[in-house]
């Protein structure tokens, strides 16, 4: 496609997705003819739009408005045509300052990369945080609650705290926690998850005989409960007030709408980037190009990050409207995900 334009049709198409990215608006041509470098009529850019536009890089939203950049066209300047510069310093000792901050936990440090995110690129900011299923444990603790309640505290070697209450019957004794983390401690510290649970489903009986049956099954509800995969994994969203920025119309407000009703469908949004996550470095989805937005005229920009061993373990991007503007976000995202990865280990 890109081997079809000339020269100027390529700058009349590059000056429209600028002029586009920085109103939202319908460009004219007129407009176009002041923004070019090189000299040329109204009519002479009218006669290049339509070309453009046949070529289905242009659509016309009225008969008598400019122009719009269609999928296709933002898809074609993504791909060949735009520039990508490299992110400021400060924004990127903006970014690092924040989210090393001291005694930020796993959550609270992916919380802020993301609030920042979300900032710097006036978006809706987004993570999936890294899987529980692929961790190795450092610690467990059972701290009791109130009568019937008990608070797992799991620890794992990078550093993430998981909590979840368990309810156990209310005559258990604090003993029973105590022989219950301690075995715990000594069994699975430094495993996996996928072998703390075959471990326990092994030794459940002899579980059972050493301690007893209320203790064992507090023991499989603290390891079951953490363990779960994709579906289970933690999905932040920060910023959606940016995207109620600007908005001029009915038909923005609809748009705006229908976004937050995706970030909604937290089983949706996170199967897709665990699609996402299998890929490498920063991908862009634009408008249609993925089932979860369809006809919205939303985009997005996320990357996989990786902990120290090179895995994959979650995503962070921005999801916005479709006139966002690409080259300053992607070295943004494609940073974050990086700082991410380091602080995460």
């Amino acid at each position: 496609m890109l081997g079809d334009l000339n020269e100027r049709s390529r700058e009349v198409f590059r000056q429209i997705v600028d002029a586009y990215v920085e109103t939202g608006e319908p460009i004219g041509s007129r407009t176009i003819a002041r923004r070019l470098s090189e000299k040329l009529s109204a009519a002479t850019v009218r006669n290049v739009m339509a070309d453009l536009e046949e070529q289905g890089l242009l659509v016309a939203p009225h008969i008598s408005a400019g122009r719009l950049p269609s999928e296709k066209g933002l898809r074609l300047f993504v791909n060949a045509l735009m520039e990508v510069g490299d992110l400021p310093n400060a924004e990127r000792d903006q970014l690092t300052k924040n989210c090393e901050r001291a005694g930020y936990s796993l959550d609270e440090m992916l919380g802020e990369a993301t609030s920042m995110l979300s900032g710097l690129s006036r978006c809706a900011g987004l993570v999936v945080a890294p899987k529980t299923d692929g961790l190795r444990l450092k610690q467990i603790e059972f701290v009791p609650l109130s009568p019937g309640k008990v608070l797992a505290v799991l620890v794992a070697q990078n550093g993430s705290v998981e909590n979840r209450i368990v309810d156990v019957p209310t005559n258990m004794p604090t003993s029973a926690l105590t022989e219950a983390a301690n075995y715990l401690n000594t069994q699975l510290a430094g495993k996996t998850l996928d072998d703390a649970r075959l471990l326990v489903a092994r030794e459940r009986e002899r579980i059972q005989s050493e301690l007893d049956v209320l203790s064992a099954s507090l023991i499989d509800a603290g390891i079951a409960t953490w363990a779960g995969g994709v579906k289970d994994s933690s999905l932040i969203i920060k910023g959606q007030s940016q995207l109620l920025e600007n908005i001029a119309t009915i038909e923005q407000l609809e748009t705006v709408r229908r976004l937050f009703n995706v970030l909604e469908a937290r089983d949706q949004m996170i199967e897709l980037l665990d699609v996402t996550s299998e890929a490498e470095g920063v991908q862009i989805f634009i408008g249609t190009e993925n089932k979860l937005f369809g006809g919205s005229g939303l985009s997005m920009v996320i990357s996989p990050y990786q902990n120290a061993e090179g895995s994959i373990v979650g995503a962070i991007g921005v999801v916005g409207p479709t006139r966002i503007n690409y080259a300053r976000i992607i070295p943004l995202v494609d940073y974050t995900a990086k700082l991410v990865g380091r602080l995460i280990g």
